[in-house]
């Protein structure tokens, strides 16, 4: 714990990175510490502002969860309904963090100082690991006030909301209520009733057709969709002829392979680090300088670093930066290194940790013999080959595609190659060729959407093969106009006057259920029932069914059935209930029960979290 105080005290605390995972944590790290004006404030919240920074990167994190459940396809996601999101969280988030500041909600330094030190990320062998530490640290750029706070925050928050949300009241007979409701079994009969009888004779009037219209619009809405035609270009049509691989080719190859060889070899890089905490900015100017003058005059590099260097993970390693990587210090730092001859040592480069004596040294490539690499080489240069054929093809087809606004050549030049259409096209619609990003991209453009119909230059797919579009049609999102639906309408307008038929004519026997024994209802209708089962909630019925069958009161008495009807597509059903069996909740094993109630506790706790938020929001002055 002494070691940890140390580094967290020193320097390095200016480049602290927290590892911490919170509820409602959904901006970047470095969100907490924006710094920013008033001019980068996306909101305001009781006057605590929220950085256009901090919405940025909630809405990243948004998009990358959404992204992940389209794979990756990010032409699916609403963005207007991603950024609101964010914006409602990070508000929410502030709201919480300044109720937690008033009910006095606050970890002490020592339990955050406690809680850093014990995170797996920062230990070797079960103990605190100050080496690992500062390997975070060195790539941050963080305050330890700004970290210390940003704990103090996260922890505060997760205080305020488990204690709404894991608490949360759950009784007796609520949980009761909710194991009948998800437990509850009901035997079904059902009678289907198709409606092409009742549909003789029907008509659907001018008034009728654009009454229903302008009433359910919405069911006449479409997504944006194009009538497009395309063709594919893949390696593979093209001819392999003249691309033998030589002994020329292959040389050449292990050429440039032995240059990147010697090229890629990790430098190692060391430094000497004089900082000036304790000693101001000109002190530590002086003392470097008076370093670099030590080593220049015999002392080496190591004993320098053993004796002056304020970087604690490395001057007992003779300055080593383990794991070193462009952009650690600075990019002053960066420029020195890559300035540097092996073995040359630098004057003194100032970054913001202070001032950096550096040494470079590259050890020597190890390079394999061009005998052991020949058939690698060979794979990879016929590669290149078929690549370069590949390219070359592309780029001569595509200046006559473009130059002669038309798919026609590439089916007329390349064997195999064949032109294919396809209608009403969405974002959504599943494609081997048409489904691609890139491709969509172009599909749903600005220049497609205003009228650009001309043939497209090569667009490359993930795959590897081009493929060139030509747009025929744009059909806009909306709602479509009657002219374009009427048919449509009117067949609607005939089902429903034939669904209102048919429930006249069973009216009789349902009100029959309701006073007589089935047996006797069924005999006298003369419907025909099926047996349809014994069914809980969510067990594989039509949405409407089951719905229908578990608004029903549960029978009277033994031999009486409930009974309503629902309508499907071109069908009225008659849904029966025989028997309701609300026993099984009773002998729930004591496990389900416990799991029942935690998943009701955290939906209670997940509302009243919710409720509470909007009773804050509602208080709150948010600009």
């Amino acid at each position: 714990m002494e070691s940890f105080r140390t580094v967290i005290k020193g320097w390095l605390g200016k480049v602290l990175l927290v590892l911490f995972l919170t509820p409602l944590a959904l901006v970047g790290i470095e969100g907490y510490f924006s710094g920013g004006n008033k001019v980068d404030v996306a909101k305001s919240v009781n006057g605590q502002d929220i950085s256009n920074k901090e919405l940025e990167s909630a809405v990243k994190n948004y998009k990358d969860q959404y992204l992940a459940m389209v794979q990756g396809d990010e032409s699916l996601l609403n963005m207007p309904v991603i950024q609101e999101k964010a914006s409602d969280a990070l508000v929410a988030r502030s709201l919480l963090s300044q109720q937690a500041d008033k009910l006095g909600i606050s970890l002490s330094d020592v339990q955050l100082e406690q809680m850093l030190a014990q995170q797996p990320g920062f230990q070797e062998n079960g103990q605190f690991s100050q080496k690992l530490y500062e390997n975070y640290l060195r790539s941050a750029g963080m305050t330890n006030q700004g970290l210390i706070a940003s704990l103090r925050q996260d922890h505060a928050l997760k205080m305020i909301s488990s204690s709404l949300m894991e608490y949360a009241l759950v009784s007796k007979s609520d949980l009761q209520q909710l194991a009948n409701l998800q437990t509850e079994q009901r035997t079904l009969h059902l009678a289907s009733i198709k409606l092409d009888d009742y549909k003789k004779g029907i008509t659907a009037t001018n008034q009728e057709i654009t009454d229903y219209y302008n009433k359910h619009k919405n069911e006449f809405k479409q997504v944006a969709s194009v009538d497009v035609d395309y063709v594919v270009l893949s390696p593979a049509l093209l001819p392999q002829a003249n691309l033998a691989v030589t002994e020329t080719d292959l040389q050449q190859a292990y050429a440039a392979f032995v240059e990147k060889q010697q090229k890629d070899v990790q430098r190692e890089v060391k430094h000497i680090l004089i900082t000036a905490d304790e000693r101001g900015d000109a002190a530590a100017q002086k003392l470097a300088n008076d370093v670099y003058a030590k080593i220049q005059a015999g002392m080496t590099f190591a004993q320098a670093a053993a004796q002056f260097s304020d970087d604690p993970s490395s001057k007992s390693q003779g300055g080593l930066v383990e794991s070193y990587a462009p952009g650690a210090f600075s990019a002053d730092f960066d420029g020195a290194v890559n300035a540097l001859k092996n073995g040359q040592i630098s004057k003194p480069v100032k970054t913001q940790y202070g001032y950096h004596i550096i040494e470079t040294n590259a050890p020597e490539a190890k390079v394999p013999s061009f005998e052991s690499e020949k058939a690698r080489l060979t794979a990879e240069v016929e590669k290149t080959k078929v690549a370069n054929l590949f390219s070359d093809t592309v780029n001569n087809l595509n200046e006559m595609v473009v130059g002669g606004d038309s798919l026609d050549v590439v089916a007329q030049e390349i064997k195999g190659a064949r032109i294919e259409s396809a209608n009403t096209v969405t974002l959504a619609t599943q494609n081997p060729v048409l489904s691609d990003l890139n491709v969509k991209a172009k599909l749903f453009s600005d220049d497609v959407k205003n009228g650009d119909r001309n043939a497209s230059s090569n667009i490359q797919l993930a795959n590897g093969d081009t493929i060139w579009i030509k747009v025929r049609n744009y059909h806009p999102a909306g709602t479509k106009p009657l002219t374009q639906v009427t048919a449509a309408v009117k067949s609607k307008v005939i089902e429903e006057k034939a669904y209102k038929a048919a429930q006249a004519k069973v009216a009789t026997t349902l009100a029959d259920f309701k006073a007589q024994p089935a047996v006797n209802v069924i005999a006298k209708s003369k419907v025909s029932f099926e047996n349809a089962g014994t069914f809980a909630r969510s067990q594989g019925l039509k949405r409407a069914i089951e719905r229908a069958a578990f608004s029903l009161a549960a029978p009277s008495k033994e031999g009486m059935w409930s009974a309503t009807t629902t309508k499907l597509p071109n069908e009225l059903v008659i849904v029966a209930v025989s028997k309701v069996d609300s026993s099984v909740a009773s002998s729930l094993p004591e496990k389900e029960l416990k799991e029942l109630k935690q998943l009701y506790q955290q939906f209670r706790g997940q509302q009243i979290l919710e409720d509470y938020t909007e009773y804050l929001k509602s208080q709150a002055e948010i600009k």
